[in-house]
């Protein structure tokens, strides 16, 4: 399986790092703003960059690139990720992996290799709302609870993360999931920006004022708790 973007320069998807992303087709949610709408929405018809070419860039940018970030969709969706993981380790990168942590059986055989480098898991939202936060009519839960339980036991540097909707969170959905993620070393609230690529326009960003008042019920429960995507 393929990659089906290439961002080959990122300063912004591996944090204090120099950075490239690579862009997995296929997920198994559909957040409604989610900004990756064609990878996940019509996989079959995204773009295959031949992973031989993908090699042969990293393998002329070493010294000058210090991170790979792989992404999506969903990366646990593809069958060979640790195989390709493998072989960008070899070349001396380092590997961050984001994931919405539905799978956590690839999870724990990543983190169990000691390939990567650093995890950012996608919270969607507390618990009791994560279905219809995921676009879906139904959810199991349990698997995201296991990917939630392997991050928080150790083993790999990791951060949380949310994207912040006013239509989709409130101090509520803040106060149960600081609860469930507590003895994170970080977690962020993302600012959500609408866009014509988003699965489903028209939704809001969460105010500053607002999501720096939800940063304060998170004091005590986490390392850090930082805004990301805010002027």
């Amino acid at each position: 399986m393929d990659f089906s973007g290439f961002e080959k320069l990122s300063l912004l998807d591996y944090d204090k790092h120099i950075a490239s992303s690579l862009f997995v087709a296929g997920c198994d949610f559909r957040c409604p703003w989610c900004h990756n709408s064609s990878l996940v929405l019509d996989p079959a018809s995204a773009p295959s960059i031949p992973w031989e070419d993908i090699l042969s860039f990293f393998r002329k940018r070493r010294g000058m690139i210090e991170g790979v970030c792989i992404t999506g969709g969903e990366p646990t969706l593809m069958p060979d990720l640790m195989e390709k993981i493998a072989e960008l380790k070899s070349l001396g990168y380092l590997v961050k992996l984001d994931t919405n942590g539905s799978r956590p059986l690839v999870l724990r055989r990543a983190l169990e290799s000691g390939l990567i480098d650093y995890v950012a898991m996608d919270i969607k939202n507390a618990p009791s709302r994560y279905a219809r936060t995921a676009g879906l009519s139904a959810l199991d839960i349990r698997p995201i609870e296991e990917s939630v339980s392997l991050l928080l036991s150790g083993g790999v540097d990791f951060e949380f993360r949310t994207t912040i909707v006013e239509e989709f969170h409130d101090e509520e959905a803040m106060k149960e999931i600081r609860d469930w993620i507590k003895g994170a070393p970080r977690y962020f609230l993302q600012r959500y920006i609408d866009g014509p690529n988003c699965i489903r326009s028209g939704f809001h960003m969460v105010e500053k004022e607002k999501a720096s008042a939800w940063l304060a019920l998170l004091s005590g429960y986490v390392g850090t708790a930082s805004l990301r995507g805010y002027d």
